[in-house]
Order: C-alpha cells, then sequence, then structure tokens
C-alpha cells in the first residue's frame, strides 16, 4: 500500500495553483482548476483530484490545453447559452456558467448551457450541486475520449460520459447523483494488468468484442457499459446531447485527457437548470423532496446518494487531507518549476 501523507486544505490548494502557475497557466485559471481539484481529492473523489495534477500540466506545457485561455460566451436563445471553451480547461468556463445560468432559468423557467472546444469535466456532480444550492434542479452531461465499445461491438466508440443529477433540498444539502457509463474505471484495469491480476469478465471485452478475464486484453479492447445494453445506449445519448448539439468532438475523435500526446482533445458538456418555481412550486417541491428523502432514509433505512461526500468535507477541514506521499512529492516539485 503507498504511504500517505496529511496536508491542510488551504496548503494544498496553494500547492496546485503553483504547480499551475510554473506551467504556463494563467493566474485566474489556475485558481479556477486548483478549486475543482481540491474539492475532487476532499470528496473522495481521488482520480478527479490531485492525480489529474501531473498530466494537467504536462498538457498546459505541451499547449495541448492552452492554460491562458478565456473562454468566451454567446446567448444564442433566450434561456441558452454557448460557451466557446478555446482548447483551455473546462472549469474556468464552467465557473462562469454557474453565475449566468440561473436568473436564465427563473426568467424562463429552464435554461441549458453548452461547451464547445472543451477538455476533462472534472467532477460533474460538483457542478450540478453548485446550482442546487442556488435552489435549482441541474443536470450535466459530458463525453470524454473512447473507451466504451457500442453493445454487441468490438472497438470503443464512446467515452465513459459521466451524467450528474442534483435536486435541493430544505434544511438539508442537495441531493447529488453522479455516475459514468462505463462498469469500472479504466485505471482499475491498469493496475490488474500491473499487478498480474486477472478482472472479472463484466468488466471489459477484448479487441474482438469477446468478454475477458485478462487485463492485458482488456486494456486493447474496450470497457463494458453499465447496465449492458442499457448503458450503451445512454452513452449514446450523452454523446448527442454533448456533442451532436455542441459541435464538439465525438468520443471516437477526442484524444486522451491522460497525457500531453497529439491535439486538443475537444470534448462538449451541456448542463440543464430548472427553476422548481415554474412547475408545480418552490414550496411544494421542497415538500415532495423531503417526503421522498423521509421515505429513503427512514422508511427504507438507507442514505441518500452522495452524502458519503459531506462527512469527507467536514473531516478534511477539521484534519486536512490524506493523499498519496509520492503524488504530493511530484506536486511539490511541478510547483517549484
Amino acid at each position: 500500500m503507498s504511504a500517505t501523507a496529511a496536508i491542510g486544505v488551504a496548503e494544498l490548494e496553494a500547492l496546485i495553483v503553483s504547480a499551475f502557475l510554473a506551467s504556463d497557466t494563467g493566474e485566474a485559471n489556475a485558481r479556477s482548476v486548483a478549486r475543482a481539484l481540491l474539492a475532487a481529492e476532499i470528496d473522495g473523489q481521488k482520480g478527479h483530484g490531485l492525480s489529474r495534477v501531473p498530466s494537467y500540466t504536462a498538457q498546459a506545457r505541451a499547449g495541448k490545453v492552452d492554460g491562458r485561455a478565456v473562454p468566451t460566451a454567446k446567448q444564442t436563445r433566450p434561456a441558452a447559452l454557448m460557451f466557446d471553451v478555446a482548447h483551455g480547461f473546462s472549469i474556468p468556463a464552467v465557473d462562469l456558467a454557474v453565475q449566468q445560468l440561473p436568473p436564465l432559468a427563473r426568467a424562463s423557467g429552464i435554461a441549458a448551457v453548452g461547451f464547445v472546444r472543451s477538455h476533462h469535466f472534472g467532477v460533474v456532480g460538483r457542478h450540478v450541486e453548485r446550482l442546487a444550492e442556488g435552489g435549482l434542479v441541474a443536470l450535466a452531461f459530458a463525453n470524454t475520449p473512447k473507451a466504451i465499445a457500442p453493445w454487441g461491438g468490438k472497438g470503443p466508440v464512446f467515452g465513459t460520459n459521466p451524467l450528474a443529477f442534483a435536486a435541493p433540498s430544505r434544511d438539508a444539502p442537495p441531493i447529488v447523483v453522479d455516475l459514468a457509463l462505463s462498469q469500472v474505471a479504466r485505471g482499475k484495469i491498469l493496475t490488474a494488468a500491473q499487478k498480474g491480476e486477472p478482472v472479472p469478465a463484466d468488466w471489459a471485452v477484448d479487441q474482438h468484442g469477446k468478454p475477458t478475464t485478462d487485463a492485458k486484453a482488456a486494456l486493447k479492447g474496450a470497457l463494458q457499459p453499465i447496465g449492458g445494453a442499457k448503458g450503451a445506449a445512454l452513452a449514446l445519448m450523452v454523446e448527442v446531447l454533448a456533442v451532436a448539439l455542441t459541435g464538439a468532438n465525438f468520443g471516437f475523435e477526442a484524444s486522451s485527457f491522460f497525457d500531453a500526446e497529439g491535439p486538443p482533445p475537444g470534448v462538449g458538456q451541456l448542463i440543464l437548470a430548472i427553476d422548481p418555481g415554474a412547475f408545480a412550486g418552490r414550496e411544494l417541491f421542497l415538500d415532495r423532496i423531503a417526503a421522498l428523502a423521509g421515505a429513503i432514509e427512514k422508511g427504507a433505512g438507507t442514505r441518500l446518494p452522495g452524502s458519503r461526500r459531506l462527512a469527507l468535507r467536514a473531516k478534511a477541514q477539521a484534519e486536512g487531507v490524506a493523499v498519496d506521499a509520492k503524488l504530493l512529492a511530484e506536486v511539490r516539485a511541478l510547483a517549484k518549476g
């Protein structure tokens, strides 16, 4: 097991900012991305947290992502926005969208923002959670570089294509649902291959489209979608919403998020914001949410989706963040240029 090191929240954020500033990234962008990566690390989403700093900064230095890009927005309809991320990091554009969507949603009932020439979307659930904290119901869809084969197919076409949903609650944090559409993260298969261990047969198919327990064969094939054919259909749906609507690159056209090789990935995303007040009314909506939460927590005796993140946030503020010691040393070295 890898050694871990504890570091304070503020110190870790400052360290991440420094790593980006030393990697040809503008200060506003560095701070925006650092906040998102820190939030992911705190929430236990480590695959979207500190571990992304080496690859993100390498891409900025290589020009695969423009660390100094300034996203621009165009209002195409009364309740529709299009953001050109300009091959920069997606998070600065998301920060702007989270500010601009709420007044449009409240004026029209429903509002949407699309992102084109974009990059890795990070923890998608956090984007919709921020909108729900302002009283809106929100959904988000993001495509990623190819990883999943169409159901019954051989090679990957769709990305893992995360989608997320959040709804406000009365006197309680928002309900958040955040999931990717692959059966498992590709990183788990890579780890098994490095250790020479088999993987479950429902994780991936080989290059011939056959289910495999051989981790190395799985890496040459494609990930299996969650829920079989239904998951593959959802992955297709996300490609349509995040790409066909925005004019971005499909998963099979996008370059990797994990290395500094090739052109910018140029993926797309879509966020929808809904004002409950435009339908049955805000108060009735919150009453209905309370009834549903009660049925889950008290009636069924289980927790709401996303509850774990709240405990992790409180722990991080009190005790600092436990991170991989080797990774922390690497980020410190990046921060020193």
